[in-house]
């Protein structure tokens, strides 16, 4: 077994591993750039070497580097985590010149699946069912638009190196596939130093469907079952789930032995991920292999219990598998929810800064669990420079309602704040009727969230919110009454305006503990916690538990729960009479001229002063953590002014350019 594992990785990933690292007695170390100086995964390794700016270019993807901070500090081995070098030939191919072990697959599987053109010409040569499409790379749009004329919209233009949604675009007419070619071009050169693009047909109503693969180097590989990926946006995985809720014993059985097929077909010898797409009555194709561990690893760990980093650790040790297929059975089921740096409100653009206030819900294990991967910490900084994950929350349950109900309760526990992020909008997905039902696709956000991030207030929830308010309200009275003259009533008449002009009347009362609240001639006991998050409020209504987000403002308290939000005002029932008859002011109009939606780098500029567009024409085109943004423009008209220029680092609200 190894002494010293080096993780060339950062962020979340980088703390799974050393966690596994440190549970076997195996010392790690850290590398990190200039921007990851007081990270967790820093702090977290027994050794830390920095190895250069924050830009990923100019550190975590310079072997040279990763192989110098081996040397320097005696690790024996290197685990890559996933993306940056995870999936380049060339980085074992360098350890192993060094006398360096790489925990991953030999680099003949990783040259062989990691580019997905080559990948798919092996795929078919292994009998393995594939997309209709050019096996090859395009040269031109002009090619790329000849072979989606021959199959047909819409296509999907893919990068050959990479993943992670990145360098991917679908297209549904010739001039979607213009443009498509080169943004997918130019994000994968961006992100993976590989412009190389393929097209194939985009099957419509698609579920992504993925088997976990395990080889060592005897020969031996088993599949750990499949995970459903089907909730995506921007081709970006958000939710995960093991098992699938679509597949049956039949089909399982059918795409795992391809997987294993196509995994001994290049001598797969670590984890590694085999992915497919099918329809919804589960025909299915190969997509491509990720030669590496998967973000949403942890759904598979919580359903077999096998733990996939000390597996690939023992393989890459020389050890032979410790299972064999018949001894993989799934155990519940297991959801992993993204938590990301972004403001659905804006699109999901990129949220940058500092996290003020960091709050996860507990970690536990038992009839349920709950599980928190992180690589940040109160205090860290979220940077353009890297992805925008802030967390990722794991629970398993004894059936897929079980987990949904778990995760939705432990996504009401987060409290985040000093950036935007998705916690209510994955709030929102758990308490969707359709997602509950597992009738999914990947286009299931674009048609069930068009517009918005959160779902409509029912009266379940008002009732609840405004419970609640009522609750706090007279503690905050009583507890006034310890320092002024002015008792308040008991019982205390009060009205919960809604910022949906809904409003709801009732009393509270002292209720030993707690309070009792009257609402629409239902009485509620409403216990709260005292030790709870400030920022969230724990505590039961009639002794059932609750967990809701809960922020008080100067004249209103902001409420969110089961991925829905409302602005709730409490008022005695005649200021809330006269509130009824104040106007209400309108937001400002934004004028002509085009701001930045998030922090980023101007990529290209598409207009100058002087010229005419057209409503939708493409401005500009920003970067920010990785992913390729189009600014387009919203009207017609004549540009004025152009107020930045291509390779500025513009901050959120920015000037871009201005219209006559």
């Amino acid at each position: 077994m190894f002494k010293k594992i080096l993780v060339a990785n950062r962020g979340e990933i980088a703390c799974r591993v050393m966690k596994t690292c440190k549970r076997l007695g195996i010392a790690t170390v850290a590398v990190y750039s200039d921007a990851d100086r007081h990270a967790l995964h820093v702090e977290m390794a027994d050794e830390a070497v920095r190895i250069g700016p924050p830009a990923a270019a100019e550190s975590y993807l310079l072997i040279d580097k990763i192989v110098e901070a081996c040397k320097a500090t005696g690790a024996d081995a290197v685990h890559p985590g996933y993306g940056f070098l995870s999936e380049r030939a060339a980085f074992p191919e360098a350890l192993q010149a060094a006398g360096i072990t790489f925990i991953g697959p030999n680099p003949g599987a990783i040259e062989a699946m990691g580019d997905k053109i080559e990948s798919k010409r092996r795929a078919e040569a292994a009998g393995v069912s594939t997309v209709p499409g050019g096996a090859g790379e395009l040269a031109s749009a002009e090619e790329a638009l000849a072979i989606a004329e021959e199959i047909g919209y819409p296509v999907m233009i893919k990068a050959s190196a990479g993943g992670g949604g990145k360098g991917m675009r679908i297209a549904h007419s010739a001039d979607e596939v213009k443009e498509g070619f080169d943004r997918a071009r130019s994000e994968a050169a961006s992100s993976f130093g590989d412009s190389r693009v393929f097209v194939e047909k985009f099957i419509v109503d698609p579920r992504h469907i993925e088997i976990q693969v395990l080889g060592d180097k005897h020969g031996n590989v088993i599949h750990l079952l499949e995970r459903e990926c089907s909730i995506q946006r921007r081709n970006q995985k958000v939710i995960e789930e093991a098992p699938s809720p679509l597949l049956d014993e039949k089909v399982r059985a059918e795409m795992g032995a391809q997987a294993v097929a196509l995994a001994k077909a290049v001598h797969y010898d670590s984890a590694g991920t085999v992915e497919f797409v099918a329809d919804q009555h589960a025909n299915f194709y190969f997509l491509e292999m990720n030669t590496r561990l998967q973000v949403e690893h942890p759904v598979t760990e919580l359903v077999t219990g096998v733990d996939l980093v000390e597996e690939m650790i023992r393989s890459a040790a020389g050890e032979p598998l410790r299972l064999t297929q018949e001894e993989i059975r799934p155990n519940g089921w297991a959801i992993e929810s993204r938590l990301y740096a972004e403001d659905p409100d804006r699109n999901f653009l990129p949220s940058i800064g500092r996290l003020r206030r960091l709050q996860m819900p507990a970690e536990h294990r038992g009839e349920t669990t709950v599980r928190v991967d992180t690589g940040v910490v109160e205090g860290s900084d979220i940077s353009r420079f890297y992805d925008p994950m802030i967390a990722k929350i794991i629970t398993h349950g004894s059936d897929r309602l079980a987990a949904i109900d778990e995760m939705a309760d432990a996504l009401d526990r987060v409290s985040i704040e000093g950036i935007r992020h998705n916690g209510t909008f994955l709030g929102a997905l758990m308490a969707h009727p359709r997602w509950r039902e597992g009738a999914l696709s990947t286009g299931f956000i674009a048609e069930e969230f068009s517009g918005t991030a959160v779902l409509p207030l029912d009266d379940d929830t008002r009732l609840r919110m405004a419970a609640v308010a009522f609750a706090e309200e007279a503690r905050e009275a009583a507890r006034r009454e310890d320092f002024g003259p002015h008792p308040a009533p008991n019982p205390a008449h009060l009205s919960a305006l809604f910022d949906d002009g809904s409003r709801v009347d009732g009393h509270v009362e002292h209720a030993g503990a707690g309070w009792r609240v009257t609402l629409d001639g239902r009485a509620i006991v409403v216990i709260r916690d005292d030790a709870a998050n400030p920022r969230v409020w724990v505590g039961s209504l009639d002794g059932a538990p609750l967990a809701m987000g809960c922020e008080h403002m100067v004249q209103s308290t902001a409420f969110s729960f089961r991925g829905r939000r409302a602005s709730v005002r409490v008022r005695r029932p005649r200021i809330a009479d006269l509130t009824a008859l104040m106007p209400e002011v309108s937001a400002a109009d934004g004028g002509k001229k085009v701001l930045c939606p998030m922090p980023g780098l101007v990529v290209s500029l598409s207009v100058k002063a002087g010229d005419k567009v057209d409503d939708g024409q493409p401005l500009a085109v920003i970067e920010a953590m990785k992913m390729e943004n189009v600014i387009r423009a919203e009207r017609s008209g004549v540009v004025k002014t152009v107020h930045v220029a291509e390779g500025a680092s513009l901050a959120v609200d920015t000037v871009i350019l201005e219209f006559e």
